[in-house]
C-alpha cells in the first residue's frame, strides 16, 4: 500500500538500528550517526515543536551546512507535519530574514556560523548540539498527526541563475511520487546489495536543494546506505574522502565532477605520464567497459576499489566528462529534473546507460514536447505551487508544467537535453541558437577551462548575437591570441548561423556561481555589457571574487584597496588566516594549491598567478596507519618495557608530577610539551598514566621523517639502508607521524583527527624547534587551530632539567634531575579563537611548577 506521508518513511529509521546513517566532519574529526540516533533525534525535535505549539502547516526555518542535525530537524518537521523552509548556507542574513518573514516562520534552526539580523522576531535553536539540547524529550516513536500526500512538506526558495528567488511548495506526495518508482527498481537488485553493504554515498550537494535532499536523505535511507557529507569541493579532498571512507557513489553537480577529472589529469601530467595516459585512453575506446578498470587500475586504486559510480545533477554534465569517466571504468548516472518536479523527471538506469542522455521518464509521469521542443511534464511529482504572500499559485495549465527546457527524445524513450529556453539566442532570420551547443564546441579546446555563451544585443537593434565569455587554463603566451584561436577552431565545427562573432576574456579567476556551481549569467552579462561600453542593467562587480574573499578572511571592507608589496604586512595575515584563506581559495576555485608556494606569496598578484599556474607535484608524506595495528602495538608494548622504559630510568630516572590530574575517562587528549631534546617523547611516555601511555601518537618534523623514509640517492647504500631502518624503528616504537613545517600540514592535522577518532591521544611540540636557551619559545599558531578543531581536552606537559643536561653534554643524570610535570587538562569553549588558544596554552605551560624534592 502506498505511503500516505513521509512521516511513515521517517518512522522506519528505528528499525535499522545501529547501522551508520551519516558521517560528517566536526573540525578535524569525523562523527558518525546511526539510523537509530537519527530517528530518535527526529522524534525529539517533533516533540520540541509540539511543546512550542508548532503544528501541521506551520513553517520551520532551516539554515545550516549539510549535517546529520540538519536531517534530524528536517525529518522532525515531517513527523510533526510542519513545513520545512531550507535556506542556502551561503545566503546573506538579509535575504534569509526576508524569507523567514515572508513564510511567517514560527521557529528557526540555525548554524552557529550564521545569524539573522538583530530584531528578527523568531525563536532560534542552534543546529550544532541540537541532539544534546533535545535530550529532555523522549526518543520513542512519535505519533504523527493525520497527514496525507497533499500536505506541504517544504518550501524551497530557489535562486536561479538569471531570476529572483521564488518559493516552491513541495508536498509529501510530490517526493513520494519520485521515490516509490525508484524503490521498486531497487528491490530488483536488493539481493546483490548484501555483497556490497553498506553502500556509501559521498554527498557534496547542499541539502537546501531538492537534488541534495533526494540523494542525501531519501534514496540512501531506502537501502540503509551511509551518507558521507563532504565539507570541501577541493578535488584533492573529495578524492581523499572517497578513498578513506570507502565511498561507493559520489553525488555532485557537474562542476565538481569536471574539477575531479581535471585533477586526475593534472596529477598524471605532474608524474610525467600524460602521453602514456592519452594513448591508453584512446585505446580504451575499443574495449569493453569491464576492461577499463584493469587498464586504469592505478586510478581505481587511488579512489578505492569500492568506488564505482558518479551521480550528476543540478545541471547537464558535459559529454567530454561523461566519456572521460566512462572510459576510466566508472558509471556516470545522469538524471533530469527541477525543484518544481521534486528533483526528478527522468534518470538513467545505472546498468543501462545511454551516452549523452538524461535518462528515461520515471513511471507515473507523462512528458511531451511542444511544437518548439519544450519539455512539458504532468504527474503527482509536479509541485503543489509557488508560495506568494501566504497563498499557493498553481503551476502550469491543464496539469501540464512547462519546464522551460528544450529536449529531444529517441525511439527508446530516452531524453536528451538541448538547452534552456530563456538562454536561447534568436537570430534576425528566426534561427534559434542553443548556447550549450556552442559551449560544447569551445570546451573541446584543451586551453578552455570554462565558458559561457550569452546572447547580447550589441548593435542596439533588438537582435541578439552570440558572445563567448572565456576562462583559459594556462595560456603559454598571449591570452588574446589563445582565445581567438579557440573561437576560430569552434567556428569550424558550427553552422554559419551559429558562428561566434564576439568573445571576451573573464578577468577574474572564475565565474560568479550559485551554491550548485552554475555560472551566474546575470552578473556575467552585467560585466560583459559594461566592458562593451554600454550601460549595465545594474551595478557592475566592484571588485574581484579573489579580493572579496581575502576581505572576508581578513575582515577588511570589500573593495578596500590593497597596498604595499608584502601580503602578510598589508593584510596582517596570521598563520591561521593563511590556512583559512588557502582552504577557502581551493574550495572557491576547485584547485589544489601548493602549501609551500602559497606560503611564499607576498601580494594579491602572486595569489592570482598561483591560481592560474600549473599545479606543482605535491610533496608526499606517508601517514603510517600500520603503526596502529595489533602486531605493531604488541611489539611496541614489549620493546617499551624491555628496553625504552629501563633506558629512561637508567639515564635520568625523571621525577614525575601531576599524573593524577589526567583521568583516562576524559580522553583522548591533545598533549602539548616544550621541546628540549629529540628524546622528549620518551620522558613524556614515562610520565603519562599507563593507559594513556600506550594510546599516544607523536608528531615529528615531517621533512626530517620523510628524509629517513626516502633517503637521498646521494647517500651510500649502507647509509640509505640505515636511514630506512631508523624510520621503521622510530615509527613503530614511538607511534610517530609526520607534521611538516612547510607544506602538507593540513593533511597531518586531518590524520591527527583520525587518530583521535580511534581513541588515540596526540603529542605535539608546539614550539616547532628545540629550545636555544632553555626557555619556552612562542608557540606556532597551528597548535591553536588544531586544538580548536579536534575539540578534545588539551594537556600541557613541561620538562625541566633536561636543557642543562644537554648543554653539559651529559648522557646520564642523577635521579630526579629531570622533572616532568603534567598540568591541568583544559577544554576550550567553541568561541575561543586559535590565537587565543595558542597564547593560553603557552601561558599555562609557563605557570606549571615542577615537583619539589
Amino acid at each position: 500500500m502506498p505511503r500516505q506521508s513521509l512521516a511513515e518513511f521517517v518512522g522506519g529509521f528505528a528499525a535499522r538500528g545501529n547501522e551508520i546513517a551519516y558521517v560528517q566532519r566536526d573540525g578535524y574529526r569525523r562523527v558518525r550517526w546511526t539510523y537509530a540516533q537519527l530517528g530518535e533525534t527526529a522524534a525529539r525535535f517533533a516533540r520540541e515543536l509540539e511543546e512550542r505549539g508548532i503544528g501541521a502547516g506551520d513553517r520551520v526555518f532551516l539554515w545550516g551546512p549539510n549535517s546529520a542535525e540538519w536531517v534530524a530537524a528536517f525529518c522532525g518537521c515531517l513527523l510533526r507535519g510542519a513545513v520545512a523552509v531550507p535556506m542556502d548556507f551561503s545566503a546573506t542574513a538579509d535575504f534569509a530574514e526576508r524569507v523567514a518573514s515572508q513564510v511567517q516562520a514560527r521557529c528557526a534552526v540555525i548554524s552557529g556560523e550564521r545569524a539573522l539580523p538583530p530584531g528578527a522576531a523568531i525563536t532560534v535553536l542552534q543546529m550544532e548540539g541540537l541532539a544534546a539540547h533535545l535530550q529532555r524529550h523522549s526518543g520513542e516513536a512519535y505519533p504523527s498527526p493525520p497527514l496525507d500526500r497533499a500536505a506541504i512538506a517544504e518550501i524551497l526558495f530557489t535562486s536561479g541563475t538569471t531570476s529572483e528567488p521564488k518559493g516552491v511548495a513541495i508536498s509529501h506526495g510530490n517526493i513520494l511520487a519520485n521515490l516509490e518508482p525508484l524503490e521498486l527498481q531497487i528491490l530488483k537488485y536488493k539481493k546483490y546489495e548484501r555483497y556490497f553493504h553498506p553502500l556509501r554515498f559521498l554527498n557534496v550537494v547542499p541539502l537546501s536543494h531538492v537534488f541534495g535532499q533526494f540523494m542525501g536523505v531519501f534514496v540512501p535511507s531506502s537501502i540503509s546506505a551511509t551518507v558521507v557529507f563532504g565539507d570541501s569541493l577541493n578535488p584533492a579532498e573529495v578524492l581523499r574522502t572517497i578513498h578513506d571512507e570507502r565511498v561507493s557513489l559520489l553525488i555532485a553537480v557537474p562542476r565538481v565532477i569536471e574539477s575531479l577529472a581535471a585533477k586526475i589529469e593534472r596529477d598524471i601530467e605532474a608524474a610525467g605520464e600524460i602521453e602514456k595516459f592519452r594513448r591508453e585512453y584512446a585505446e580504451g575506446a575499443k574495449e569493453r567497459f569491464v576492461w577499463h578498470m584493469w587498464r586504469f587500475r592505478k586510478i581505481h586504486r587511488r579512489f578505492g576499489w569500492k568506488f564505482w559510480a558518479l551521480i550528476s545533477g543540478g545541471a547537464a554534465l558535459r559529454s567530454e566528462e561523461e566519456k572521460f569517466w566512462g572510459r576510466l571504468g566508472y558509471a556516470v548516472i545522469q538524471g533530469y529534473g527541477l525543484t518544481e518536479t521534486a528533483s526528478l523527471i527522468s534518470v538513467n538506469h545505472p546498468f543501462q546507460l545511454g551516452e549523452g542522455s538524461i535518462g528515461k521518464v520515471l513511471p507515473g509521469q507523462e512528458v511531451k514536447l511542444d511544437e518548439n521542443g519544450e519539455l512539458m511534464v504532468r504527474g503527482e511529482n509536479v509541485a503543489a505551487g509557488y508560495w506568494k504572500g501566504g497563498q499557493l499559485t498553481p503551476l502550469g495549465e491543464g496539469g501540464w508544467f512547462r519546464t522551460g527546457d528544450f529536449a529531444d527524445r529517441d525511439e527508446e524513450g530516452r531524453l536528451y537535453f538541448r538547452g534552456r529556453q530563456k538562454n536561447v539566442i534568436v537570430k534576425p532570420e528566426g534561427m534559434k541558437v542553443f548556447p550549450e551547443d556552442l559551449e560544447a564546441e569551445l570546451r573541446k579546446n584543451r586551453g578552455i577551462r570554462d565558458c559561457v555563451v550569452l546572447g547580447l544585443d550589441v548593435k542596439g537593434d533588438g537582435n541578439a548575437e552570440a558572445c563567448a565569455v572565456l576562462l583559459l587554463r594556462e595560456p603559454a603566451g598571449d591570452a588574446n591570441a589563445a582565445a581567438e584561436s579557440a573561437v576560430r577552431e569552434a567556428n569550424e565545427s558550427l553552422a554559419s548561423y551559429q558562428q561566434i562573432r564576439r568573445w571576451s576574456l573573464w578577468k577574474d579567476q572564475d565565474f560568479p556561481r550559485t551554491p550548485t556551481q552554475k555560472p551566474l549569467l546575470a552578473k556575467i552579462r552585467e560585466v560583459v555589457t559594461a566592458d562593451m561600453g554600454k550601460p549595465a542593467p545594474a551595478q557592475a562587480l566592484p571588485s574581484t571574487a579573489l579580493t572579496d574573499l581575502i576581505s572576508h578572511i581578513t575582515h577588511r571592507q570589500p573593495g578596500q584597496p590593497f597596498t604595499g608589496s608584502d601580503l602578510s604586512a598589508d593584510l596582517n595575515l596570521s598563520s591561521v588566516d593563511r590556512v583559512e584563506l588557502m582552504s577557502a581559495l581551493e574550495d572557491r576555485y576547485q584547485v589544489d594549491l601548493s602549501e609551500k608556494r602559497f606560503s611564499e606569496a607576498k601580494t594579491v598578484g602572486d595569489l592570482e598567478q598561483l591560481l592560474t599556474a600549473p599545479s606543482a607535484p605535491p610533496q608526499e608524506f606517508v601517514y603510517p596507519r600500520w603503526a596502529q595495528r595489533w602486531p605493531i602495538r604488541v611489539w611496541r608494548f614489549f620493546i617499551y618495557y624491555a628496553l625504552t622504559w629501563p633506558a629512561t630510568m637508567v639515564l635520568a630516572a625523571p621525577r614525575v608530577g601531576g599524573r593524577k590530574r589526567v583521568r583516562l575517562t576524559d580522553g583522548p587528549f591533545l598533549v602539548v610539551c616544550n621541546h628540549v631534546t629529540y628524546l622528549d617523547a620518551g620522558f613524556v611516555l614515562a610520565a603519562l598514566p599507563f593507559g594513556l601511555r600506550h594510546h599516544l601518537a607523536t608528531a615529528m618534523d615531517g621533512e626530517r621523517l620523510g628524509a629517513m623514509r626516502q633517503p637521498s640517492a646521494e647517500l651510500a647504500f649502507p647509509r640509505r639502508v640505515l636511514e630506512r631502518l631508523k624510520y621503521f624503528l622510530v615509527v613503530s616504537l614511538f607511534n610517530i607521524f609526520p607534521l611538516p613545517r612547510r607544506s602538507g600540514f593540513r593533511e597531518s592535522f586531518s590524520y591527527a583527527g583520525e587518530l583521535i577518532e580511534r581513541g588515540e591521544s596526540v603529542l605535539i611540540f608546539p614550539e616547532g624547534e628545540l629550545t636555544n636557551d632553555g626557555t619556552i619559545a612562542p608557540f606556532h599558531g597551528g597548535i591553536g587551530l588544531l586544538a580548536s578543531q579536534l575539540k578534545v581536552p588539551v594537556v600541557p606537559v613541561r620538562i625541566d632539567g633536561l636543557f642543562a643536561m644537554r648543554q653539559a653534554g651529559k648522557r646520564m643524570a642523577r635521579p630526579g634531575t629531570v622533572r616532568v610535570t603534567i598540568g591541568e587538562a583544559v577544554k576550550f569553549p567553541p568561541e575561543a579563537t586559535p590565537d587565543e588558544i595558542t597564547q593560553e596554552l603557552r601561558h599555562r605551560m609557563m605557570l606549571i611548577e615542577p615537583p619539589r624534592d
